[in-house]
């Protein structure tokens, strides 16, 4: 949403051809190109990354869920 609405409210800076729209444009093309950076980065390229490193550090049957087990196993068995 924020995405959005910043695109939206910077996009007619960008093509305005009126009084100072040179120096506005310049303010403006830095903007765009980081919301559009970070929305690609937050969509895409982090939840990879997680997804990765959680991967990698807790691998499929690990000691942890084995310890959990013969932990409910002994609560059973009193």
């Amino acid at each position: 949403m924020t995405f959005a609405t910043t695109c939206f409210g910077l996009l007619p800076v960008m093509w305005s051809l009126g009084t100072g729209s040179e120096v506005m444009k310049r303010i403006a093309a830095p903007m765009v190109g980081g919301i559009i950076t970070s929305f690609i980065l937050e969509l895409l390229v982090y939840p990879s990354i997680y997804e990765m490193w959680k991967r990698r550090s807790v691998p499929a049957g690990s000691h942890e869920t084995e310890d959990v087990r013969d932990a409910e196993e002994a609560a059973l068995a009193v």
